[in-house]
């Protein structure tokens, strides 16, 4: 965890502003929020951890993925109390349902650690990007931050590009990411398959995308299942290439649905059989994120941005507001 202790406010208004309107301050909450409430102030401390994530309904998956990156994160915080929690409700009911097993909504966590006594609350999360999902988790931040004395939201693994002198997420992630990359010889590919999402969010596939180019590893593309670019956009610049044989990799958190059955599943419209009918030799490499130790470690240290914020007094904080 040597890259820990970084300016989690990220970024902060002019001190020439000197009485910001609320919605200047609610658009300037770009990092780690995070929240005081002034009517709450008298409580005593009592903290957790919320590490929230989409969920997956593959148990074996799950254990080598989202389990493995909560167990590391209470490693950390070996005193602390973390819940997990998922935000598909779909998903919920169908580990209810096969396994008996009961994870909570984090709607459902908040309410159950107000009603234990816990006062302040730092959120995290499993995201990749700071889409859809990821704006879910925000909103529930909005929603629940004045019922507790202190609330705190942590990052996806990617949010910071290297602007402004940020730190580059990106080429952090790309480069731990690339420890499970194959060796690639001039006739072979790899595809990186994203989820993708009609959250404008999409447009940091390019960005991967560049941050990959940079690592001068071979034939690299990305691709999504569900945005831009698609796998027939990547085609035409495996032919140029003179590509014979791809690697099929996904990039998300756990080797789900998407990665068994769109990515490597049989079906002629899979990802492996399109590929295949183009002529391609195809390899599915069929692991999450979660599983590369690498990854998992930079999921641990956004979680852990989110706890150091909880426990930091801000210097000029205003309580009562978000800073």
């Amino acid at each position: 965890m040597n890259r820990m202790h970084r300016n989690h406010t990220g970024y902060k208004l002019s001190d020439e502003v000197k009485n910001p309107t609320p919605a200047l301050r609610e658009a300037s909450e770009i990092g780690v929020r995070v929240y005081n409430n002034e009517a709450l102030q008298n409580l005593p401390d009592k903290d957790a951890l919320v590490v929230m994530s989409f969920g997956t309904t593959m148990k074996e998956t799950r254990e080598k993925t989202i389990d493995a990156t909560v167990a590391a994160i209470q490693k950390a915080l070996p005193e602390v109390k973390v819940v997990v929690a998922y935000t598909s409700h779909i998903i919920i009911d169908r580990i209810k349902a096969n396994e008996g097993l009961v994870i909570p909504t984090p709607e459902e966590a908040l309410e159950q650690l107000k009603g234990e006594g816990y006062t302040r609350i730092a959120l995290a999360s499993l995201d990749i990007i700071p889409g859809m999902e990821y704006s879910y988790k925000t909103g529930i931040y909005k929603t629940y931050r004045e019922q507790f004395k202190k609330m705190t939201m942590g990052l996806p693994l990617l949010f910071w590009q290297g602007q402004e002198e940020k730190r580059d997420d990106v080429a952090e992630v790309v480069e731990a990411f690339s420890t499970q990359f194959p060796k690639l010889e001039d006739e072979e590919a790899l595809l990186i398959m994203t989820h993708g999402t009609p959250h404008p969010s999409n447009a940091y596939y390019t960005v991967i995308q560049d941050r990959l180019d940079k690592l001068g590893k071979g034939h690299i593309h990305v691709y999504s299942v569900e945005g831009m670019p698609v796998l027939e956009d990547v085609i035409p610049e495996l032919k140029k290439e003179g590509v014979q044989r791809v690697t099929l990799m996904p990039m998300m958190m756990v080797a789900g649905d998407h990665a068994h059955n769109d990515m490597a599943g049989d079906d002629e419209d899979s990802h492996k059989s399109i590929l295949e009918k183009e002529g391609f030799t195809v390899i599915p490499y069929i692991h999450g994120m979660g599983e590369n130790e690498a990854v998992r470690n930079i999921f641990v240290e956004r979680a852990l941005e989110s706890w150091e914020a909880l426990q930091q007094e801000e210097e000029g904080q205003t309580s009562g507001m978000p800073h």
